[in-house]
């Protein structure tokens, strides 16, 4: 087994991000394209899905991909993610780059079908691609309500403190020196927490929670007709605080989370077999 990852190399793991992020961003803006684009259009207005939907589905989305992914790369999909287990976890620094390019560009190539797919009901819905629209692919400040009074450093904040929650529980449940799931559910429980930040964590930015997921589609968008896709409804640039503030968070919560639990644990627990392994050469 050890021979067949290192026979696979960068180039498989690199393959594998962007195949299992691409699977993460077609449930989950495909569902947000579904009750935004849809649900205008049907009567009364909204009958397609609504928060918990979306919530779920982008879930369901991490739950996949990571299934895809796992057994070649270690299903990061998540530049915050790489970044936190190279500072941590001892993932090699220079595969850093590679696996962000990876997550990128599978998340901008989804985006593309997704808004690809969706033509006719965004074009219907929204005829200008402007801000009523522009949430399926990207996030946005109170998700777009200029009545509630949230503006970039609101939605910094928030991005900062969702993903400090996502990656410290997501070091919690890997560790294998802590009581980690079994029968390979590591990837089901990771989705449940992504739906549980989505629900806890969605009004105030939109729980992006993952650069790659926000600045693919973005750019995806910009690229097919939405020219306001940097800014927010305010005419703010806005593209930086998903992209900055879940870097910042990522390393936070996963040092949370070696501070006050990974290093009080023993270092003695056998490895239980058919653990996911994270290549690190």
């Amino acid at each position: 087994m050890t021979e067949r990852f290192k026979k696979s190399g960068l180039i498989g793991e690199v393959s594998a991000e962007f195949l299992g992020t691409m699977i993460l961003i077609l449930f989950g803006c495909g569902v947000v394209a579904q009750v935004v684009a849809g649900g205008a259009l049907t009567t009364p207005p909204g009958g397609l899905g609504n928060h918990d939907s979306i919530a779920w589905a982008w879930g369901i989305g991490v739950t996949m991909g990571v299934y895809v992914a796992a057994r070649l790369s270690g299903a990061h999909l998540n530049p915050a993610v790489t970044l936190a287990l190279a500072t941590f976890k001892g993932f090699p620094w220079r595969k850093v780059a590679p696996y962000v390019v990876a997550q990128t560009i599978g998340a901008f190539v989804a985006a593309l079908i997704v808004r690809w797919n969706y033509t006719e009901a965004l074009a219907k819905a929204d005829p200008g691609h402007t801000i009523k629209t522009q949430g399926v692919f990207s996030t946005l400040p109170a998700n777009g309500n200029p009545n509630l009074p949230v503006h970039e450093w609101g939605a910094f904040r928030d991005q900062i403190i969702g993903t400090a929650i996502l990656l410290l529980v997501i070091l919690a449940v890997t560790d294998l020196l802590n009581t980690p799931p079994g029968a390979n559910l590591g990837p089901f429980i990771i989705g449940l927490l992504v739906v549980g930040i989505g629900m806890a964590w969605g009004t105030l930015a939109g729980y992006a929670i993952n650069p790659a997921r926000d600045f693919g589609p973005r750019l995806a968008s910009f690229l097919t007709g939405y020219g306001g896709a940097w800014r927010d409804q305010y005419g703010n640039f806005y593209f930086w605080v998903p992209i900055i503030g879940p870097l910042i968070g990522g390393v936070l919560g996963a040092g949370a989370y070696k501070l006050f639990v990974g290093r009080f644990l023993p270092t003695a627990e056998p490895e239980p077999a058919g653990r996911i392994p994270v290549p690190k050469d």
